[in-house]
């Protein structure tokens, strides 16, 4: 499979406002470091699953895909072509056309003032594509069909729409720039777990169809075993463990993802020895801004010992396309480094039917 993006050591620190005590005693003004040095790359036609609970990073990162937020470092590469600095006019238009991105709270997403129809053609006519009228209605409506909606709802506004179909509209804002790319954050956590399935059935097909590729946020590590072929942990900015969806949610090999395995209900069983029982993590997550030395999960593993509190772990690559990011696991590595980045084979279709 051919390679569509990728990042190369991507950070986003935001600074910290010094106040007047800091200013006058001279202290250096602090960074809360949201993404810290990841490196990831998304095969075409692939859905990668980014999981890591609240404070991860994992939003910022989307959010750098699509433009919305810039990185304060590192590479990101597109289709063959670096992009990172892809914030002119032109450049940042034509990118949006291939990059899209289906937002988490459709009930915000959407303008209450704007009809469905006027949401979906808006960004048509903002890129400046299908400048007749005739070719824009066509577009519109081909695809909020896409999306599982009638023509007939084009003409109705957010009210008068459920929370599912509210959803579909904005992936169907998302499908008529006829992107290659689509970010989706957390695109069903707020709706009822009866519309779900429907939601995440819709989006496989669409990848059959259009041949798109994903990259599927969420908190939830068994809905990313649904509809991922792979999935990245996150945790404090960075990349805890990558590999095939089967092998992170059967054998994790780092600390915090066995305790996500170990709390999230699964469709498939663990192998023998990798779940024991329910683990509890102590503590809190610490701050993004006072992020500890060593292994930044330290304080709170139960694995822990003292080369994890003094050197940070890399990414141990230990085959099969998996790698984790564990001093536990370097014995079992073939070699420290990037992680190998073949996709596991498409279950996901599957396992949602």
């Amino acid at each position: 499979m051919t390679e569509l993006i990728r990042l190369e050591g991507l950070e986003v620190h935001f600074p910290i406002r010094r106040s007047l005590v800091d200013t006058l005693t001279g202290r250096p003004p602090g960074v809360v470091r949201a993404v810290d040095g990841i490196d990831l790359a998304i095969e075409e036609g692939e859905v990668l699953g980014l999981v890591g609970e609240s404070g991860s990073g994992k939003t910022t990162v989307g959010r750098v895909i699509v433009k919305l937020t810039p990185q304060t470092g590192g590479k990101i590469t597109f289709a063959g072509a670096d992009v990172s600095s892809a914030w002119g006019t032109r450049a940042l238009k034509d990118y949006r056309r291939r990059v899209q991105l289906i937002f988490q709270d459709p009930y915000e997403a959407l303008n209450p003032r704007q009809t469905v129809h006027d949401f979906v053609a808006e960004p048509l006519e903002v890129n400046g594509l299908a400048p007749r009228l005739a070719d824009r209605e066509a577009k519109v409506m081909a695809a909020l069909e896409s999306a599982g909606l009638p023509s007939d709802f084009a003409f109705r506004y957010p009210h008068e729409l459920s929370g599912g179909q509210r959803q579909r509209v904005v992936i169907a804002g998302a499908l008529v720039m006829g992107p290659q790319l689509v970010v989706a954050d957390e695109p069903v956590s707020m709706l009822d777990v009866s519309i779900r399935t429907e939601l995440l059935r819709l989006m496989l097909d669409l990848r059959a169809e259009r041949g798109l590729t994903y990259l599927f946020i969420t908190h939830d590590l068994a809905l990313a075993w649904v509809i991922a072929d792979r999935i990245a942990v996150m945790y404090l900015g960075k990349i805890m463990e990558i590999g095939p969806a089967e092998k992170v949610i059967r054998s994790p090999r780092n600390p915090y993802t066995q305790a996500l395995v170990s709390v999230s209900p699964s469709p498939i069983p663990p192998d023998a020895g990798t779940r024991a029982s329910r683990t509890i993590l102590e503590g809190e997550t610490p701050d993004a801004a006072h992020i500890p030395t060593g292994c930044r999960f330290h304080p709170r593993c139960p694995l822990a010992f003292d080369r994890c509190k003094v050197e940070e772990p890399p990414l141990f690559d230990l085959g099969d396309g998996q790698a984790a990011a564990c001093w536990l696991a370097e014995r079992d590595s073939i070699s420290p480094g990037a992680p190998a980045r073949q996709p596991a084979p498409a279950a996901a279709a599957e396992s949602i039917q």
